[in-house]
């Protein structure tokens, strides 16, 4: 593995791990399903969403476009009741083990070779970097929407609020 392909998988894993961090906070079926308001989207359509697409880039992802046609792209943002937080779970673990064993499983070779997303040619590098800035946007709106139910009780998933000049970061940040 190059060390493009290593980093970017490390990156790749950074984000899924903030939503696996978030989730640990939120152990309710309550917590997947609340909106401040009826415009946003709740935690489990966010990771409805991100399975779905998760699901249609990393198929085949060296030979097919990156939009399957058995996608339900509008359908992931339908909100089912009947869903828990443990079916909510076991979508975000399917999606991201495609996700990093595809990544994982790229080459060096692989890298410059031209995918397809919705018909728009693009790089395999491309492609990686508009998937992470993808994954890290919605992560990010799960974790505001937990961390604004937590509140008070919210345990904070980076360096906490006046304790910068304390930080020593390790290899991994």
């Amino acid at each position: 593995m190059t060390p493009y392909l290593e980093s970017i998988l490390f990156r790749f894993e950074g984000v899924k791990e903030l939503g696996d961090r978030t989730f640990q906070q939120i152990p309710s079926d309550e917590a997947f399903r609340w909106t401040p308001d009826s415009e946003p989207n709740c935690i489990g359509v966010l990771v409805q969403h991100l399975h779905g697409n998760m699901l249609s880039r990393w198929t085949d992802f060296l030979t097919s476009d990156g939009n399957k046609e058995w996608r339900d792209r509008d359908g992931e943002f339908t909100f089912r009741p009947e869903r828990t937080r443990e079916d909510y779970l076991r979508l975000w673990e399917e999606g991201w083990k495609l996700t990093l064993d595809t990544i994982a499983g790229l080459g060096p070779e692989d890298l410059e070779k031209t995918v397809t997303v919705r018909g728009q040619p693009m790089t395999v590098i491309d492609a990686l970097h508009r998937q992470l800035s993808h994954y890290s946007y919605h992560v990010g709106q799960i974790v505001v929407l937990a961390k604004i139910q937590k509140s008070a009780e919210w345990e904070t998933l980076s360096i906490a609020r006046g304790k910068s000049k304390y930080y020593v970061p390790t290899k991994k940040d």
